[in-house]
C-alpha cells in the first residue's frame, strides 16, 4: 500500500447516539465492594501474515465503505480478550443487579433457587467483559443470527430465528425463550440486548464511529493488514482532547466487503490493549438454515421471558438508578462522557462503626476497601476513585457514582460541576 494517508476527520456528530447512552449501563457494573469494571475494550496489535498491497483510500472513503457494507450473511469464529486488570467476572455474579433484568439470578444455579434462568442473556453475556472467550457467530439477514460462547466443557448459545429468541446453557441444561421480546412493553429483548452489548468487531466499530466527531477525533488510514485470511485496511481513531483514558482504536476493515474484521482499543496509559475482538475465521457465504434451528434437549428447564419478568420486580431490581427521573444522566459527550448514577439506597461505600452505630462492615474490611482506591475531596465532598486500565469510577460518600473512560481528575471535575 502507498504511504500512510494524511490525518482526516469524520463529520461532526450532533449528539451521542441513543445506543451509546443505553450501552453506558453495561459499561458500569460494580462489585458489591465498590470496584468499577466493564469495558468497550480491545486487544493486542493486529495479527498479520504480511501486509497486503492495497490501493490507496482516504479515511472518509473507508468510513463510507463501512457504512455502505451490506454484509448480511456470514459465519465464523471470533476471539475476544478483555484485560482490565481485574478478576474474571465469569460465574461471579458481579454484574448481577446492574444490567437489564437485574436480580434475575442468571448464572450458576439461577434457575432453581433464584428468580430467573441460568440461560438469561442479561447476566450471561456480561461474562464477556473479562477474560478470553471464543465465540462462533452466524448471520443470515436481519431475522436469523446465532452467537455461541464456547467454554472448555460447555457452550452457551443465543439464537434469533424469526419471531423466536432462544438462549441455551449446556452447563445447567437450561433454556430461556422470548417471543419477539423487543416488542414487549417495558422490556428489552435479547435482540436489542445484542446491540447494546457489543460482541462482534462490526458492533464495536459502529459504536466507536458514532462517538467520533470532527473536533475531538483524529481519523486516518494507517496501512494494511491480513486478518482471518482476508486483506484489510487499518483505520485508526485517536481522541484529540485530554481527559480520556482511550489511547487509540484500530479497526481492521475488510478491503472487499467493508466489514470490520477486528477492533483494537489501546489505553492512553500504554501497555497491551485492553480487549481484543477479532475474527480468526470468517466465511461470507450463506450459513445452513439448520444453523438457526433450536429445540430444547429432553429434560431442559425452559424459562419464558414473561415468567422471568414476574419474579424480577422491574427491570433494574435493586441496582443503580439514574439521578434524573430514573434515567441515566450522561455528562458531556464523545470520548470524555461520564455516566452519573446513584448507588442502591443512595449510600456511599460501606463503613465501620462502634456502639449502637456498628456500621456496615468491620474496620478491617473498611480499611481494605479504602486501599483499593484513591481518596479524593472537592466541592462535592469526599469520595473514592476506583481505577481499571480503562474505566474509572468515583463513588462519593453521599452515594453518587461518576464513571467513564476518563481520568481521575475528569471524574472529580464532573462531580464538582454537578454539586
Amino acid at each position: 500500500m502507498a504511504p500512510y494517508e494524511p490525518e482526516q476527520d469524520t463529520n461532526e456528530a450532533d449528539e451521542l447516539s441513543a445506543g451509546r447512552r443505553k450501552a453506558a449501563r453495561y459499561v458500569v457494573p460494580l462489585a458489591v465492594a465498590g470496584v468499577a469494571a466493564a469495558t468497550i475494550g480491545l486487544v493486542p496489535a493486529l495479527a498479520t501474515s504480511g501486509d497486503p498491497d492495497l490501493k490507496d483510500i482516504t479515511a472518509q472513503e473507508l468510513i463510507e465503505k463501512i457504512a455502505a457494507s451490506d454484509t448480511e450473511q456470514l459465519s465464523g469464529t471470533v476471539k475476544i480478550s478483555t484485560d482490565l486488570g481485574l478478576p474474571s467476572f465469569g460465574g461471579s455474579g458481579l454484574a448481577g443487579g446492574f444490567g437489564p433484568g437485574a436480580g434475575g439470578g442468571g448464572g450458576e444455579g439461577g434457575g432453581e433457587g433464584g428468580k430467573g434462568s441460568a440461560a438469561d442473556p442479561s447476566a450471561k453475556l456480561m461474562e464477556l467483559a473479562s477474560g478470553t472467550h471464543t465465540l462462533r457467530v452466524a448471520a443470515d439477514g436481519p431475522d436469523k443470527q446465532k452467537l455461541s460462547v464456547l467454554d472448555d466443557a460447555a457452550e452457551y448459545s443465543l439464537i434469533h430465528n424469526g419471531d423466536d429468541v432462544w438462549a441455551y446453557d449446556s452447563a445447567s441444561n437450561e433454556a430461556y425463550h422470548s417471543k419477539e421480546a423487543g416488542k414487549q412493553e417495558g422490556r428489552k429483548g435479547e435482540k436489542e440486548l445484542g446491540k447494546e452489548l457489543p460482541a462482534t468487531p462490526k458492533e464495536f466499530a459502529e459504536q466507536a464511529l458514532k462517538a467520533a466527531d470532527k473536533s475531538r477525533t483524529s481519523v486516518k488510514v494507517d496501512g494494511s493488514a491480513q486478518v482471518a485470511g482476508r486483506d484489510a485496511y487499518r483505520l485508526v481513531l485517536k481522541p484529540k482532547e485530554s481527559g480520556s483514558t482511550v489511547g487509540q482504536i484500530t479497526i481492521a476493515v475488510d478491503a472487499k466487503t467493508g466489514t470490520p474484521l477486528k477492533f483494537t482499543l489501546s489505553p492512553a496509559g500504554g501497555g497491551s490493549a485492553v480487549v481484543d475482538a477479532g475474527f480468526t475465521k470468517v466465511d461470507f457465504g450463506k450459513p445452513s438454515a439448520s444453523t438457526f434451528d433450536f429445540k430444547p434437549p429432553k429434560g431442559t428447564k425452559v424459562t419464558e421471558e414473561s415468567d422471568a419478568a414476574k419474579g424480577k420486580g422491574g427491570e433494574h431490581g435493586e441496582g443503580f438508578s439514574g439521578v434524573e427521573g430514573g434515567g441515566l444522566n450522561v455528562i458531556g459527550d464523545g470520548w470524555t462522557s461520564i455516566a452519573e448514577l446513584k448507588t442502591p439506597g443512595g449510600q456511599g461505600l460501606p463503613t465501620s462503626g462502634s456502639g449502637a452505630d456498628s456500621g456496615d462492615v468491620p474496620p478491617e474490611a473498611e480499611k481494605f476497601l479504602n486501599s483499593l482506591g484513591d481518596q479524593v475531596k472537592g466541592d462535592f465532598g469526599s469520595g473514592t476513585v476506583f481505577k481499571t486500565r480503562l474505566i474509572n469510577a468515583l463513588i462519593t460518600d453521599d452515594g453518587k457514582v461518576y464513571v467513564g473512560a476518563v481520568t481521575k481528575d475528569a471524574l472529580v471535575k464532573a462531580a464538582n460541576a454537578a454539586h
